[in-house]
Formats: C-alpha cells, structure tokens, sequence
C-alpha cells in the first residue's frame, strides 16, 4: 500500500478538512511542520501557481529560490500529476 493511501494518512486527510478558516490552518499547520516544512511546501505552492500562470523556470527560481530540478518535479505533478494542484488552483482562481 502507498503511503498516501494509509490509515495515517487517511486520518490527516481527514484532519485537514475539519479546518474551517485559514487561521485554522496556520495553527495546525505549525504544531504539524517545522517552519522550515512550511517554507518548503509555501514555495512549492508558489511554484506551482507560477507555473501554472506560464512563468519561465528561470523567473521562477529568481522569484522563489528552488532549484530548476525541484521545480520541474513540480512541473511534471502540475502536468501529470493526479490532478491535485490544478484542483485547487482552479477552485481558488473562482
């Protein structure tokens, strides 16, 4: 079984959409992740949403800091991925 498909997981899933307000987020997201864990997944995040805009991989690792290789992986789930990032992105450009 992959690990995104665990009872583990499940249950943060789970977690995560008991979350009402950004607030919310934040909070459990601190007691969850280190700050560094949050940077990381905020500027994947970002990544994602520049790529998604059509911003060349040169601008986007001035803007953000992450490597060409984190960002194409980035690019590759964005294209190919199983639909995550493009869900949400779309929900949160309504």
């Amino acid at each position: 079984m992959a690990a995104a498909d665990s009872k583990e997981a499940k249950a943060l899933y789970k977690a995560v959409l008991s979350l009402k307000t950004p607030d919310e987020a934040k909070r459990f997201l601190r007691d969850l992740l280190t700050e560094a864990e949050i940077r990381e997944f905020s500027n994947r995040w970002k990544v994602a949403n520049l790529l998604a805009e059509k911003i060349n991989y040169l601008k986007i690792e001035k803007e953000t800091g992450m490597s060409s290789t984190t960002i194409a992986r980035i690019s590759k789930w964005l294209l190919n991925g199983t639909g995550g990032y493009k869900l949400v992105i779309k929900r949160l450009s309504k």
